[in-house]
């Protein structure tokens, strides 16, 4: 009976997301995900991006958000992409295929950042989700401190920091953390999220 609902709910899953306007248009307009339209509105309502800014991209495969980056600041800036998945090359986007977990892999990664100055770490990194949110939830905080952590270690003062999260057990400490390190926080919840789903976006400026 569990594998039979588990079909069914894949089966309503993949109906809906190919029946979802912006997968729609992001297929009629060359664009890697939907994820493109959630930071599209976020910057629309925070200004985030101007030409010539550096940026690091977590979590970016397919590439939805390193390619609209890429679109805000053009050719006089630049962005670094990571992820565990590979991701097809994008003009101008330098992409590190890394595992964050590895503590080896994210100290030798942050030292080769800090030689260099970035306006913006923005993180759309995310486990893969089981459905069972005692297990999921700390997968998830997990992968937001990593993106704190590398945030602090190389943003400037009025540095950037943009993060996806859930909601969920944990979530109000992970929050009243980034508030002891960033000046301004604030939570976003895009229109272009899908309304049943938990995810949030935490908004942090040094």
């Amino acid at each position: 009976m569990m594998a039979k609902n588990k079909s069914n709910s894949s089966k309503r899953w993949l109906s809906e997301h190919f029946q979802d306007q912006y997968v729609k248009e992001a297929k009629k307009n060359k664009i890697r995900s939907r994820s493109w339209f959630k930071l599209e509105e976020i910057d629309k309502n925070n200004k985030l991006f101007k030409p010539g800014m550096n940026v690091i991209d977590l979590g970016s495969s397919p590439g939805g958000w390193s390619q609209y980056a890429m679109n805000k600041i053009g050719k006089t800036g630049s962005v670094i992409a990571c992820d565990i998945l590979p991701m097809k090359k994008i003009t101008g986007v330098k992409f590190f295929q890394v595992d964050f977990r590895n503590v080896n892999i994210l100290n030798f990664m942050l030292n080769r950042l800090s030689n260099n100055t970035f306006n913006i770490v923005m993180s759309d990194m995310a486990p893969n989700i089981t459905g069972c949110w005692s297990i999921d939830m700390p997968r998830i905080i997990e992968i937001c401190k990593i993106a704190l952590k590398i945030s602090t270690c190389i943003l400037p003062k009025n540095g950037i920091f943009l993060v996806k999260s859930f909601q969920g057990e944990g979530l109000n400490e992970f929050f009243t953390e980034i508030k002891t390190l960033f000046s301004k926080i604030k939570i976003c919840k895009p229109k272009t999220s899908r309304s049943r789903s938990r995810e949030i976006f935490i908004l942090a400026t040094r």
